[in-house]
C-alpha cells in the first residue's frame, strides 16, 4: 500500500491499532484532537484476553511493570461479604499473563512511545469527511488530509461512524459514574483483587494500581441523583465499608471524573469498502465486565491479522467484522444486563440476586471468564 493507513483517536483503542498494524509492516498515520498525550483519566484493568495481545506486541513486561497485577476478581455486597469471587490463577497459567490495573494515561504513554512520536498528529480533531474515490478528512485547524484507507478508532461519538454509517443508536443506562483515583494505603487482602461491592441502587469497585495509588469507581441509578456534581460521595455510600468509605474520602472532589453510562446499541455494518470501525466507534459497552478498551485491543489483533493475509482491502475489513462480531455484541448485552442487575433497588430483589449469585458454581464463573478471555 502505498499510502498510510489513517487512523482516527489515539485512545487506546487507535494507538494499539496502529502499533498492530506497524508490526505488521503497514505505514500508519494516527491524528489525535487533544494538544498532547498525557497521563490523563482515571485507572483501567486490562484483562487476560488484552493482555495476550500486548504479550504479541512485546509490551507485557512494561504493563506489568507499571501496573499492579490482579488475580482475583470479586463481586460483594455493600459490606464486602463476597457473593462471586473469581480465580484468575488458572487463566494465568494457561495464557502467561496476568490481569493488570495501571493508570490509563501510562497505558497510553507506553503505547504512544511503541507507535513513535513521528507516526502521531496531535491536536488534529476530525470535524467533516468528504468521500469521492478516496476521504478527504478535514480537521478543526482548518487542514484536510487525503487518504484512502480510514480506520475509525475515534469512541461512542466518533465522528467516523457519524459521517460513513447509518447505524448510530447510544444508549443511555440511565445511571451516574463516579471515577477516581486517590493515594491511599490499601490493606493487604486487597492487593491483588478487584473488588466490587453491591448496594441497593448503587455499586462501588476499587483496586490498586500502583504501591500507594488505589482506582476506584461509584455508580449509582440516575433517578436517584439530582446533581452529580454535589454528591458528597462519602456520605452518600455512607452504608458501605468503611475501607470504601475511606477511599472516596481520600479523593479530592476536583479529581473526580463524572459521566453518564452509555453504550451503542449493537450495529451490523463496522465497515464498508476502505473504512472501518475499531472499538467503542463500533461497539462500545458498558463497563461492568471490564472489556470496553480490552474489546478494543482484541479488535487491533484481529485487523492485523487480516490485512496481513489479504491483499484486497475490502476482504480483510470484512474478515474482520465477521470475526469480532458476535463476541463483541455479545459482551455488550451481557454488560447491560449485568448493569441492571446490579442496580436493583427493592429489599427482595436484592436478597434473590445475592442468594442466587452466592451459589452460583464456581465452574459456571470460570466457563464463563474463559469466553471472555479466549481471543477471537
Amino acid at each position: 500500500m502505498k499510502n498510510p493507513i489513517s487512523i482516527i483517536g489515539a485512545g487506546i483503542g487507535g494507538l494499539t491499532t496502529a502499533l498492530t498494524l506497524k508490526q505488521k509492516g503497514f505505514d500508519v498515520a494516527l491524528y489525535e484532537g487533544t494538544a498532547e498525550i498525557k497521563p490523563v483519566g482515571a485507572g483501567i484493568i486490562i484483562a487476560n484476553n488484552a493482555m495476550q495481545v500486548f504479550q504479541k506486541l512485546g509490551l507485557q513486561d512494561k504493563i506489568q511493570a507499571a501496573g499492579n497485577k490482579i488475580s482475583y476478581m470479586k463481586i460483594t455486597d455493600e459490606n464486602l461479604k463476597p457473593l462471586s469471587v473469581i480465580d484468575l490463577s488458572v487463566f494465568e497459567q494457561k495464557y502467561g499473563v496476568h490481569n493488570v490495573a495501571i493508570h490509563r494515561g501510562e497505558l497510553q504513554k507506553i503505547l504512544a512511545d511503541a507507535v513513535g512520536f513521528e507516526n502521531i498528529s496531535l491536536s488534529k480533531k476530525l470535524v467533516d469527511i468528504q468521500k469521492n474515490t478516496d476521504f478527504t478528512l478535514n480537521f478543526d485547524d482548518n487542514s484536510s488530509v487525503q487518504s484512502n484507507i480510514l480506520i475509525g478508532a475515534d469512541g461512542i461519538k466518533s465522528v467516523v461512524r457519524n459521517k460513513l454509517f447509518q447505524e448510530n443508536t447510544i444508549r443511555n443506562a440511565e445511571q451516574i459514574c463516579w471515577r477516581g483515583i486517590c493515594h491511599f494505603t490499601l490493606p493487604q487482602q486487597y492487593t491483588n483483587e478487584l473488588n466490587e461491592a453491591w448496594g441497593k441502587g448503587k455499586r462501588v469497585g476499587f483496586v490498586k494500581i500502583s504501591s500507594q495509588k488505589v482506582y476506584w469507581y461509584a455508580l449509582a441509578n440516575q433517578k436517584d441523583i439530582k446533581n452529580a456534581h454535589d454528591i458528597n460521595l462519602s456520605d452518600f455510600f455512607k452504608e458501605f465499608h468503611s475501607d470504601i468509605v475511606s477511599i472516596l474520602k481520600a479523593t479530592p472532589k476536583e479529581k473526580i471524573i463524572i459521566a453518564d453510562i452509555l453504550d451503542l446499541k449493537p450495529m451490523q455494518h463496522w465497515q464498508e469498502k476502505n473504512v472501518c470501525l475499531v472499538g467503542d466507534a463500533a461497539h462500545a459497552t458498558t463497563p461492568n465486565l471490564g472489556q470496553g478498551a480490552c474489546q478494543a485491543i482484541e479488535d487491533a489483533y484481529v485487523l492485523g491479522n487480516c490485512l496481513s493475509q489479504e491483499n484486497d482491502i475490502n476482504i480483510a475489513f470484512e474478515k474482520y467484522q465477521d470475526i469480532r462480531k458476535k463476541k463483541a455484541h455479545e459482551i455488550v448485552n451481557t454488560s447491560w444486563q449485568l448493569g441492571k442487575l446490579a442496580h436493583i433497588n427493592n429489599n427482595f430483589g436484592i436478597w434473590l440476586r445475592n442468594t442466587i449469585m452466592s451459589v452460583i458454581p464456581s465452574s459456571i464463573n470460570k466457563k464463563q471468564t474463559e469466553k471472555i478471555f479466549m481471543l477471537s
